[in-house]
């Protein structure tokens, strides 16, 4: 298991600020708590930290699970019923994210590989940014740090695309200066300074992004490119997930919390009629027998639906005795997870898809395999001997074929930050419901709100940008999911 700092380590690392000193001023004339003072070493690893714990549980397992449908509330996470808020908490931690790789690029201890390491996560941050709330500022982002307080918002089709400083072309310059380097880094956390690692995250990342971007593409050359390069990820080996350890305050937050904090996340009514239907064995690893069957030799798993207010659950005469929590592996361990960006699996069932599509040439069964066994693998559940022939599973060169290899890729998209509602939306698999008392008139959201502070300090941009992606609401479609 890897080892890395304590995330309060990584916070006071984030919490760096700036001061000034008049008195003695030719003595004291280098000011200790400057961020570029602070070693390219541990700004990276407060990167990987902080990020990968919010990916996996704030914003993972507290808000994507509720609108993925793999959590269901009883009363307090109203997000189940689509009240959706600007997310403002993520947005700013973003963006101190962003200023602490600037702080490493801009470290004289730095080097090409901290750069490009640099680079790939912020690519990673900034499509979160994006596929959370539409057109944000990229380009400009970080003019603060030289002076520029009001950057304009890019569009989203910029952010992926521009041929020189989009998501896309970062991450495949990266590569290049990686695969090149004999520089070392310290501070990785998440693949311990080997940086082979990283070109396959790079890579699978890009799988990622252009499939995301699929709908508005024509040219899948350098999908196929990637797809032939045999520079993937391999294996689970390559996971890009940092370990939640056995002792404080490494441990997964929800071992810690509340009864009550636990009790809000319920096995859906999708996750039940999803598993049931394939007799999936994962039900069991990743929720718990209801508390009136656990010590019956045959436990039984029950699903809330979602969207429901607390009146209706109980006019509804629902016993919560008979509904599933989350299981023992997101609990009683505090280990019992990681924090995730990506598996193996989500690139494989990326390349199903693609082949499944005509968009690159392959074999989607054998890409589609792969995933299923990595998920199970990952999950340290046994495969059933005939899971890949059962009718509800195998591909058969049907128009399903599609719809099974976007639902396999959704479960396993549990817990993995936002990655399964931007699937959702870009695919509309699973064809997930608003449950009976949302918030949002009966659709399905698709972003976040602009988060105040924007209104207030950036209007100019932040005006126009509302205006071209439709209105500053839940429902405002971005570029790549547009019909």
């Amino acid at each position: 298991m890897k080892k890395h700092i304590p995330l309060f380590l990584a916070l006071v690392i984030s919490g760096t600020f700036f001061t000034a000193c008049t008195e003695d001023f030719d003595e004291i004339n280098e000011n200790n708590n400057n961020p570029e003072t602070v070693s390219p070493q541990f700004l990276l690893t407060n990167v990987i930290s902080v990020s990968s714990d919010l990916n996996a549980y704030e914003q993972g397992f507290r808000q994507s699970n509720y609108l993925a449908q793999f959590s269901a509330s009883i009363e307090f996470e109203r997000i189940d019923r689509y009240e959706m808020g600007s997310n403002s908490e993520y947005w700013n931690a973003i963006f101190g994210l962003l200023s602490d790789i600037q702080s490493i690029k801009a470290s004289k201890a730095s080097n090409e590989a901290y750069n490009a390491v640099g680079a790939i996560m912020q690519s990673y941050l900034f499509s979160q940014l994006t596929d959370l709330w539409n057109d944000v500022p990229y380009t400009e982002a970080l003019g603060a740090l030289e002076g520029a307080f009001l950057p304009k918002y890019d569009t989203q089709e910029s952010i992926y695309t521009d041929p020189e400083t989009g998501i896309i072309a970062v991450l495949q310059k990266s590569v290049a200066t990686l695969e090149n380097s004999n520089a070392t880094i310290e501070g990785d956390v998440l693949f311990n300074g080997d940086l082979t690692k990283w070109v396959k995250f790079a890579n699978s990342l890009q799988v990622r992004y252009l499939m995301r971007i699929s709908k508005r593409s024509t040219d899948f050359n350098a999908l196929q490119t990637l797809a032939d390069s045999g520079n993937l990820m391999q294996s689970n080996a390559d996971n890009a997930v940092v370990p939640y350890l056995s002792s404080a305050p490494n441990q997964f937050p929800l071992f810690n919390a509340s009864s009550g904090t636990y009790r809000e996340h319920s096995m859906t009514a999708t996750v039940d009629s999803v598993l049931k239907s394939w007799n999936d064995p994962r039900m069991a690893v990743l929720y718990s027998p209801t508390a009136a069957t656990k010590n019956n030799a045959t436990p039984e798993y029950t699903g809330l639906l979602n969207g429901q207010s607390t009146n209706t659950i109980s006019s509804s005469g629902i016993d919560l005795n008979k509904i599933s929590l989350f299981g023992s592996i997101f609990r009683d361990a505090p280990d019992g997870v990681d924090a995730q960006y990506m598996q193996y699996s989500e690139t494989q069932f990326a390349l199903a898809e693609a082949v499944a599509k005509g968009y690159i040439s392959g074999n989607a069964a054998t890409y589609y395999e792969n995933a299923i066994a990595a998920s199970f693998e990952y999950y340290n559940t046994v495969l059933p001997v005939d899971y890949m022939t059962r009718p509800e599973i195998a591909l058969d060169g049907s128009e399903n074929d599609i719809t099974k290899i976007l639902a396999q890729k959704w479960l396993s998209l549990i817990s993995v930050g936002h990655e399964a509602w931007f699937n959702v939306r870009r695919t509309g698999i699973p064809n997930l419901k608003a449950g009976p008392d949302n918030f949002n008139e009966g659709k399905y959201p698709v972003r976040y709100l602009y988060p105040e502070s924007e209104q207030a300090s950036n209007n100019a941009n932040y005006q126009e940008a509302s205006a071209r992606i439709g209105g500053d609401n839940i429902n405002s479609k971005g570029w790549w999911e547009k019909d």
